[in-house]
């Protein structure tokens, strides 16, 4: 069965780094797009980077462009988020998602496979 694994969160202070990992099974991880998407307490679920099948396209939010990475290792069937400089506003539960067909875009609706979600707290 598809199975995705988040880990790597915790509370860390104003301007530390965090790096997430999403340990998948049960699929091809290169032929799956991949994407983290995070939910605030009494928030939706947004997207905050994606990367498409084949890697064709990158995704960002404007609110974490230029301090998150996504990356993958297809031969450890793994997804990172590397997380610089990370400020209050990013504390939420972090999740993984994976799904075969998404070309384009980074919204939770794209996503068929989910993981359990990690916590993130940015607190001073």
């Amino acid at each position: 069965q598809v199975q995705l694994v988040e880990s790597g969160g915790g509370l860390v202070q104003p301007g530390e780094s965090l790096r997430l990992a999403c340990a998948t099974s049960g699929f091809t991880l290169e032929y799956y797009a991949v994407g983290w998407f995070r939910q605030a307490p009494g928030k939706e679920r947004e997207g905050v980077s994606c990367l498409s099948t084949r890697d064709l396209n990158t995704y960002y939010d404007d609110s974490v462009k230029g301090r998150f990475t996504i990356s993958r290792d297809n031969a450890n069937n793994t997804v990172y988020l590397q997380m610089n400089n990370l400020q209050p506003e990013d504390s939420a539960d972090y999740f993984c998602a994976a799904d075969p067909g998404v070309v384009a875009g980074c919204s939770p609706g794209l996503y068929d496979y989910w993981g359990q979600g990690t916590q993130v707290t940015v607190s001073s």
